[in-house]
């Protein structure tokens, strides 16, 4: 499951040089002024928040402790400052960890825009919007969410949507300049959704778009020039398209069958966060799921499939791999190893080993050995079934009935994950992690015919099913779930329970759970000496937990919701804790966005601050009157529904007041919107927006078929409220 790799030698060729605008002045470089030294110096400076997880560890710990158990009822609001989308009126979700540097915060939103404010006041500093094409909206799986920025010797890096890598003055947000990262731009649906993570003398960046057939990859770039130094490729390209790029390609082809449908690009995008240890130099990379996730349809030879769903360790000086260790072999359930990574020194059996830990979707929290990938230890932290256990190396011994290749298979945890991305801390102070996680299973089953689709989502034959197809057969693997959660006999529902827990990473058991409110509720987390642990909630609060025991000490309602981790930082003399805030697009019944209108804001809290301003109350939607003069016919009706959950569902899954999307409920469409339905579907009358135009995908004939749909649930909505009133 681990290699100690030789060095490789050089990816790919390196593009030409991006263009560069003239590089901070000397007086500039005081303003995001971070350097390695701060860096490995961070507790030194705990004012400081210099990277995503405050030091290179990132443990996203803050040893401040002004803020604490005994004081901290006293928290209250400091600042705030609208980081509203500029684009059409969908308030897109907020991912990212702010970064704050000598008194400026700097954090990034949707497709790759970047703010700085001061972070005393909340006062804007600059802002940069990326000019992306809307039509990329289209291309995420996800939303158009961007999850941090790296600041460094004053410049400020951020990926954007549509594949470019910026440098921006950290003084005054100026272009410095942007490369291209983007292979087949034209025919893949690539993005970047990821943070970008300065290593040594490069900055490297990953990718996203896993689902929608691409070959993951991540490529460093010079911090200064932004020339392109190497490119590492996740997994390997069709044999008839050229030899292996290196001697990691190569070794990853061993791993695929002769079979392979290299035509999907295999999937294995890097769209999390990396980390840099800067004593090894050594980069870390986890890797994503698969394209498709069925194995039979991808490589029916049912080998490893490197390098997907792995924790790499690559030469940032070269771009050679040194290790890898691969969670999921033949990967079928849109797993992921994108989850943060955290590093520590940890004492293990009488050994003060240097150690990775990640907390990754599978449910087993992994302990490995930083510096050779050598396993060391693992343990579900969730109920899994998908696996019956690890054996001496981490490799995962798979249940058969998890495969649902000839019959459907209730597999836990859900294609969501025990965790997902929500950044997970840890604390030197109580040797605990704390991560939001969630206990949960899907019902997969194999479609009878799969084929790559340029332009759709292209998860293969996994069709995922709600609790309600849950078949009686498989009552035993829900029983055993079941007692997994018997410490919440109160809560009548088992299908889906999503927890605040702390983990013990040295004896792999959880020291205290804490149950959330509402399903997809745990936002990231921030650990401080304090002994608080903070974390958000897509129900509009922030709430603080003793770090010890789990007992919740303060919750706050700010009327948005919350997905993104906290930091701490010092200024004046004055502690203060500050939080990325911005609902997600999904379906949450208790979602703040339910309550209040959702927009990004980033807001600040500290000790004898006041009452926390709450948003706009959102206003009951009512369904405009459907079109009268239109015939509908049920088979055409029952294919448009078809069309719909094909092409549409995605983004437009919200209908009436029950089901709550971010984006444009389609089933209540004015007027004037029917009349132009099709040069919106077909055209680009809102591509500006992020309505792209599906013309490749979809015939007019077929536009009208959704249309008619759209008109039925219309009418049956208009009706519902006519009967209501």
């Amino acid at each position: 499951m681990f290699l100690l790799f030789a060095a490789c030698g050089r990816e790919s060729p390196p593009s030409a040089p991006a263009t560069a605008e003239p590089a901070p002045a000397a007086s500039d470089t005081l303003v995001g002024s971070v350097t390695l030294s701060r860096l490995q110096n961070a507790d030194a400076e705990p004012g400081q928040w210099l990277a995503l997880g405050r030091n290179f560890e990132g443990q996203r710990f803050s040893p401040l402790q002004q803020i604490n158990a005994d004081n901290v009822a006293e928290l209250g609001f400091a600042w705030e400052y609208e980081a509203k989308s500029r684009r059409g009126r969908v308030e897109h979700g907020q991912e990212s960890t702010p970064i704050m540097v000598d008194g400026v915060l700097y954090a990034s939103g949707p497709w790759g825009s970047a703010f700085a404010v001061d972070a005393r006041t909340g006062e804007e500093v600059w802002r940069f919007d990326p000019d992306v094409d809307g039509s990329y909206n289209r291309r995420a799986c996800c939303d158009v969410v961007n999850r941090g920025l790296a600041v460094w010797e004053g410049r400020v890096y951020v990926g954007t949507l549509d594949g470019h890598l910026v440098a921006l003055n950290a003084a005054t947000g100026n272009k410095l300049w942007k490369a291209d990262t983007l292979e087949d731009r034209d025919t893949r649906f690539y993005t970047i959704t990821s943070p970008p993570q300065v290593a040594k003398d490069v900055v490297v960046i990953g990718n996203s778009g896993g689902e929608f057939g691409v070959r993951g990859y991540v490529t460093a770039y010079d911090r200064v020039t932004g020339e392109q130094r190497w490119r590492f490729y996740i997994v390997p390209r069709d044999p008839a398209e050229g030899p292996p790029e290196n001697a990691a390609v190569e070794l990853a082809l061993e791993t695929w069958g002769p079979d392979t449908d290299w035509s999907s690009g295999l999937g294995g995008t890097a769209w999390g966060e990396m980390n840099y240890d800067p004593d090894l130099n050594l980069l870390y990379v986890g890797t994503g799921n698969s394209t498709p996730y069925s194995g039979w349809y991808r490589d029916p030879s049912g080998k490893d499939n490197l390098f997907l769903v792995s924790i790499l360790a690559i030469n940032p000086d070269d771009g050679s791999l040194v290790w890898h260790f691969q969670q999921v072999p033949w990967e079928i359930w849109d797993y992921t190893a994108t989850a943060n990574m955290i590093l520590a020194d940890l004492e293990i059996d009488g050994e003060k080993r240097k150690v990775i830990m990640q907390a990754p979707k599978n449910g087993f929290y992994y302990v490995l050995d930083r510096a050779n990938g050598e396993f060391i230890s693992a343990a579900p932290f969730a109920y899994v079934n998908w696996a019956i256990g690890l054996d001496e190396n981490g490799r995962p011994r798979v249940n058969p009935k998890a495969v649902y290749k000839d019959n459907p298979s209730l597999v836990f945890p859900t294609f969501e994950g025990a965790h997902n991305w929500h950044p997970m801390a840890f604390s030197p102070q109580t040797g605990l992690a704390y991560f939001p996680s969630r206990a949960e299973g899907m019902v997969l089953s194999n479609e009878d015919e799969y084929e790559w689709t340029q332009g759709t989502m292209n998860v293969g034959s996994g069709v995922v099913f709600g609790p309600d197809y849950i078949d009686a057969m498989m009552q035993e693997d829900q029983d055993r779930h079941a007692a997994t959660i018997a410490a919440n006999p109160d809560e009548p529902d088992a299908s889906l329970r999503e927890y605040l827990t702390a983990w013990d990473p040295v004896t792999q058991s959880a020291r205290w759970r804490v149950l959330l409110d509402g399903n997809y509720s745990g936002g990231g987390v921030l650990a401080t000496a304090g002994q608080l642990v903070v974390e958000g909630t897509a129900t509009g609060h922030l709430v603080v937990y003793h770090a010890e025991t789990g007992d919740k000490l303060k919750k706050i309602e700010l009327g948005t919701g919350i997905m993104a981790a906290p930091i701490s930082y010092e200024l004046d003399g004055e502690q203060y804790i500050a939080v990325v805030a911005g609902g997600a697009a999904w379906l949450n019944r208790a979602a703040a966005r339910y309550r209040y209108e959702n927009y990004g804001r980033i807001l600040a809290f500290k000790l004898g601050g006041g009452a926390t301003p709450l948003p706009p109350v959102r206003k009951p939607q009512r369904t405009p009157p459907p079109p009268e003069d239109v015939e509908l016919v049920t088979e055409v009706v029952e294919q448009g529904e078809k069309l719909f959950h094909t092409h549409c569902f995605g983004c437009h899954s919200g209908r009436g007041e029950d089901l709550l999307s971010a984006y444009p409920d389609v089933r209540r469409l004015t007027a004037e919107t029917h009349l132009i339905f099709n040069d919106i579907v077909l055209g680009d009358a809102l591509s500006s927006a992020g309505m792209a135009s599906f013309a490749d995908l979809i015939s007019a004939e077929d536009a009208d078929t959704i249309h008619m749909f759209l008109i039925s649930d219309q009418r049956a909505l208009y009706e519902e409220e006519l009967a209501e009133n």
